[in-house]
């Protein structure tokens, strides 16, 4: 009797749309086409903006359910780029990002939050082998496309603030006529292409 109310569900899930329940899709983060975009305040007066590339990972997607998506994602702190080489350098060292140590910036969502038209996935990012709990508030989610090669697209964009001073990057100088020279509240901007890989034959 079970087998055979199974084998009902499954033929009524066929053919009545939307009665069987779509799987979870898991979209791969494209990393020729995403990176995340920070600002931070220089001398607290005029904003100096830079790039982290090389972002990779997954993207499981439920579409019916978007609270029960998730992602987790990692990029390079090596791909530090703001324009200019001798502070790419300071970036890059102990006094920052001390990518000798701490070469991976990582992001692993714990859950997603809807409320109306917002989303905002809570998850544990981890710089500077420190990790913190952040919000990211999703901007926007489109629609899948195909891309030239024939692979389905989609884009997310996400921003979230953060404090520096808690991923332990606290190096700072104080200027003579008060203020300092870095900020502490760095603004992040994350566009994120995601694929979904052909299935294997």
């Amino acid at each position: 009797m079970t087998a055979r109310l199974a084998t009902l569900i499954t033929m009524l899930g066929l053919l009545v749309p939307g009665l069987a329940r779509a799987e979870v899709e898991a979209w791969k983060i494209e990393p020729n086409h995403s990176a995340a975009h920070f600002a931070v305040k220089h001398l607290l007066i005029s904003t100096v903006r830079g790039t982290i590339s090389n972002v990779q990972g997954t993207v499981w997607l439920d579409t019916e359910d978007i609270t029960k998506s998730r992602v987790e994602a990692e990029m390079d702190a090596n791909t530090i780029d703001t324009g200019n080489e001798k502070r790419d350098r300071h970036l890059k060292s102990a006094d920052f990002f001390n990518v000798k140590k701490c070469p991976k910036i990582t992001f692993k969502s714990k859950r997603i939050e809807k409320d109306g038209d917002d989303l905002k996935v809570v998850g544990d990012l981890t710089m500077n082998c420190v990790t913190k709990e952040v919000t990211l508030d999703v901007e926007s989610i489109s629609q899948t496309v195909v891309n030239p090669v024939g692979v389905p697209t989609r884009a997310i964009e996400a921003t979230t603030k953060i404090d520096r001073q808690d991923f332990g990057i606290s190096w700072n100088k104080s200027l003579d006529g008060g203020g300092v020279v870095v900020g502490d509240e760095v603004k992040i901007t994350l566009d994120i292409q995601i694929i979904k890989p052909k299935a294997k034959k």
